[in-house]
C-alpha cells in the first residue's frame, strides 16, 4: 500500500484548521471586568450557531485531510480543492455572521480588541491560512 505525501497545501490546511479550532475556544468578545466594573462576560464561538459553523468547518477540514488515509488504497473523490473552498466559505460566513451579531447587539467596540477577544482574531488568522491552503491545493497536480 503506497500513500502519497500530504503536500504543502494540505499541511497548511491542517495547521490552519487547528488554529481556527483553538480560536473558537478562546473568547471572541469580552465586556466588563476592568477596574472594578461589572464581572467580565465573554463570548466564544459556541455561543451562537454562526460561531459553531466556524468550528465545524475547521473540524471538517481536518477530516477531509485524513480521509484518503482512512479510505485505504481507493482515492477519495471528495478530496479536491473545491471541497476545501466550500468549507472555507462556510467558515468565513460563520465568522462574519457571528461578528455581525455581536456588532448589532449595541456592545462597546473595545470588547473586540485583540487582548480582550483573542479568539476571533486567531480564528480569522486561521481562515487566512486556510485560504492560502486552498490556493496551494488548487495548484497541486490531480491526485485522482
Amino acid at each position: 500500500m503506497h500513500r502519497r505525501p500530504l503536500g504543502r497545501g494540505r499541511i497548511l490546511a491542517v495547521v490552519s484548521a487547528v488554529v481556527v479550532v483553538v480560536g473558537c475556544v478562546l473568547p471572541w468578545y469580552t465586556a466588563g471586568g476592568a477596574g472594578g466594573q461589572i464581572p467580565a462576560r465573554s463570548v466564544n464561538a459556541f455561543d451562537d450557531l454562526a460561531g459553531l459553523l466556524v468550528f465545524l468547518s475547521a473540524l471538517a477540514v481536518l477530516a477531509l485531510v485524513a480521509l484518503p488515509y482512512a479510505a485505504g488504497d481507493r482515492p477519495a473523490g471528495v478530496d479536491r480543492w473545491i471541497a476545501y473552498l466550500l468549507l472555507l466559505l462556510a467558515a468565513v460566513l460563520g465568522i462574519a455572521l457571528s461578528a455581525l451579531n455581536l456588532l448589532t447587539a449595541d456592545l462597546p467596540l473595545d470588547g473586540f480588541r485583540p487582548d480582550l477577544a483573542p479568539g476571533i482574531w486567531l480564528a480569522a488568522l486561521g481562515l487566512v491560512g486556510l485560504a492560502r491552503a486552498v490556493y496551494e491545493i488548487a495548484r497541486e497536480p490531480d491526485r485522482g
